[in-house]
C-alpha cells in the first residue's frame, strides 16, 4: 500500500561550515527516505539551513560580510556536501527566501487569531550561540553558557510572547503517545520538562536587523526558532511559488519524523507542536532526538584542534565508507564515539573482504564453469540454506530499520554475507568441480551465492546506495526497477542475463590516523 511519507533534518544553522555532527543527521535522514522509497511510498524529504538570528549578524560582521552573502557562501558548502554524500533530497529549504517570508507572516495572523500573542517583557542571561535565555541562579553575576563557554549577555527588553502554558494539557498528552518522541531516554526528560509546568516564551527580538519583521510591531523580528521551525512548512509547500497557507496547499503533511540533535529536542517536541496547534494544523507523528558524536573519546572542537572535517574523511575513505561507518557502528539515539583505527577496520572488513571479495569469487568461478554465465538451476530447493537464512535477515534487517535501529539492519546484512561465505567454504565447489558429475550440485551452490549477494545488494541500496549498484551491475540488474515488495523474493536472479566481468566493488583503506 502506497502511504505519503514526510522526513526532515533539521535546518542547519549557517553560522559555520557543515560539520560531521549535521553529515551523521542528514546521512541518517537520507537512510530513512530510501528505505521508504524502497517499501513503494511516496517520500518528501526535507532538508535545508536557518538563516537568521543574531549569530548570524555578528559571525558575518566579523567577516565584514553582509549578512545574505556570509548565508550564500554557508548554504553552497552544505549544498555540495549533501551532493557529495549522495543526499537524495526533495526539497531545500532556505529561511531567507520570499516564499519562507511569506509564509511566517501567514503563519502569524493565524496564532493572532487564537489569541495566543501578547506584549510582555523579558529580561534574563542570553546565549546568543544558543538563541535563548538560560535558567541561571541569582548569586551567579557571571554565568558562562554550558555548550558555548562564552559568557551570557543581560538582556531587558520588551518582546511578543507566545501563550505555551495554554496548551500544557494537549503537549502533555501529546509526548505521552507511544512512539512520538524516540529513543526512550529522551521521552524521559521531554516529560519530565513538561510537568514542571511549560512557560510562555518570546517569539520576537528588538533591534535585530537581520531576521523576518513582524507585521504591526516596528523595531521587532521574528524569535528566530518561531521562524526556523516554520520551515518544515514552508518547505512542504505544494506550490513553491504561491506560498498561500491552506491545508489543501501542503504536501505529505505533517511530518512522519523529525530528524534532530538532542539538544534542539524541546523546540521540535514541545514548542513547535504548541505553534501548530495554535494555528489549527496537525502536530508531527514522531521526532527522534539522536546523539552526539565525539573522536577517539574527547568532544570535537577547534581549540583541540580535533574536528574532522567531512569533506576530508570523504576524500580519504569515499562515500561509502563514510556512510556505513556512520550507520554501522554507532548506534543511532545515542552518543558516538569516531575513531580512525574501527573506521578502516570495520570497512575493510564488512565492505571490502566480507561482501566485496563474496562477490568477487563467486562470479569467477561461475563465469568460469559455466560459460561466462548464472549457472542455469532447474533443481533449486525450497529449503536451501542460503534461502531460509535470507528470510530470516530480511525480517530482521526491515523491523530494525523501521525502528530506525541502522546498526542492526547492518548487522543483518552483515550476518547473512557471513553465512553465505560459510556456506561457499563448507560446500567447496573447487572441490566438487572437479568431477564432471557434480556439475548440476555446484551449480545449485553457486547459483544460491550469488542469489545472496543479489539480495545483500538490494538491502545495502539505503545505507550505502553507490556500493549497492555496483553490486548489482556486475549481476547484470537494473537498479532503477528495484524495490522491496517485488525484488527480494528468493529465486530471482535471472540466468539469461549473464554477469559482468569481476572487479573489485570497494576498494581497502590504508590506515592514517589524521586524514589531512
Amino acid at each position: 500500500m502506497n502511504m505519503k511519507y514526510t522526513i526532515t533534518t533539521p535546518l542547519y544553522y549557517v553560522n559555520d561550515k557543515p560539520h560531521l555532527g549535521s553529515s551523521y543527521t542528514t546521512i541518517a535522514c537520507d537512510a530513512i527516505a530510501r528505505f521508504e522509497r524502497l517499501n513503494g511510498n511516496t517520500v518528501l524529504f526535507l532538508t535545508g539551513v536557518d538563516e537568521h538570528g543574531q549569530k548570524i549578524e555578528r559571525t558575518a560582521e566579523s567577516k565584514n560580510l553582509e549578512p545574505q552573502l556570509h548565508c550564500d557562501e554557508i548554504t553552497e558548502k552544505y549544498k555540495y556536501l549533501w551532493d557529495k554524500l549522495n543526499i537524495s533530497y526533495d526539497r531545500f529549504v532556505r529561511t531567507t527566501s520570499i516564499e519562507h517570508t511569506s509564509l511566517v507572516h501567514q503563519f502569524y495572523s493565524k496564532v493572532l487569531k487564537s489569541d495566543d500573542v501578547y506584549m510582555g517583557r523579558q529580561s534574563g542571561w542570553y546565549c546568543v550561540g544558543c538563541e535563548e535565555y538560560k535558567d541561571v541562579e541569582d548569586k551567579d553575576k557571571s554565568p558562562i553558557c554550558s555548550i558555548h563557554k562564552k559568557e551570557l549577555e543581560w538582556r531587558d527588553e520588551e518582546n511578543l510572547f507566545f501563550k505555551l502554558s495554554k496548551y500544557q494539557d494537549q503537549i502533555e498528552k501529546l509526548i505521552h503517545v507511544d512512539g512520538f518522541i524516540s529513543p526512550k531516554s529522551r521521552k524521559n526528560e521531554i516529560i519530565n520538562f513538561v510537568s514542571k509546568g511549560l512557560r510562555d516564551f518570546s517569539i520576537s527580538r528588538v533591534n535585530l536587523k537581520w531576521g523576518i519583521n513582524v507585521p504591526g510591531n516596528k523595531d521587532h523580528t521574528f524569535y528566530v526558532w518561531f521562524d526556523a521551525l516554520l520551515g518544515y512548512v514552508s518547505g512542504s509547500l505544494n506550490d513553491q511559488c504561491s506560498p498561500e497557507l491552506t491545508e489543501k496547499s501542503l504536501s505529505n503533511w505533517p511530518a512522519n519524523i523529525h530528524v534532530i540533535g538532542k539538544d534542539i529536542l524541546r523546540f521540535h517536541a514541545v514548542y513547535w507542536p504548541a505553534m501548530l496547534l495554535s494555528a489549527g494544523m496537525k502536530t508531527p507523528r514522531s521526532v527522534f532526538g539522536h546523539g552526539f558524536l565525539t573522536r577517539e573519546g574527547q568532544k570535537m572542537g577547534k581549540s583541540l584542534g580535533n574536528v574532522l572535517d567531512p569533506i576530508e574523511l570523504l576524500e580519504y575513505g569515499g562515500i561509502d565508507a563514510m556512510r556505513w561507518y556512520l550507520l554501522r557502528d554507532i548506534e543511532f539515539g545515542e552518543d558516538g564515539d569516531f575513531q580512525m583505527r574501527r573506521f578502516v577496520d570495520i570497512v575493510n572488513s564488512d565492505l571490502c573482504n566480507t561482501i566485496g571479495n563474496l562477490l568477487n569469487r563467486t562470479i569467477t568461478m561461475s563465469k568460469k564453469w559455466f560459460k561466462e554465465n548464472i549457472p542455469i538451476d532447474n533443481t533449486l530447493s525450497s529449503d536451501s540454506t542460503l534461502k531460509v537464512k535470507s528470510e530470516t535477515k530480511i525480517i530482521e534487517y526491515m523491523e530494525s530499520f523501521k525502528d530506525s535501529n541502522f546498526k542492526s539492519s547492518a548487522n543483518a546484512i552483515i550476518d547473512l554475507a557471513n553465512s553465505a561465505n560459510l556456506y561457499l567454504n563448507d560446500r567447496a565447489p573447487w572441490k566438487l568441480i572437479k568431477d564432471i558429475s557434480n556439475k548440476n550440485i555446484v551449480a545449485l551452490d553457486i547459483y544460491s551465492v550469488l542469489e545472496s549477494c543479489r539480495i545483500i545488494g538490494i538491502l545495502l541500496n539505503p545505507i550505502v546506495p553507490n556500493l549497492s549498484n555496483r553490486i548489482l551491475k556486475q549481476l547484470n540488474i537494473d537498479t532503477s526497477n528495484i524495490n522491496f515488495k517485488d525484488s527480494l523474493q528468493w529465486g530471482l536472479l535471472d540466468p539469461n542475463n549473464g554477469l559482468q566481468d569481476p572487479t573489485p566493488v570497494m576498494d581497502k583503506i590504508e590506515f592514517n590516523e589524521d586524514p589531512r
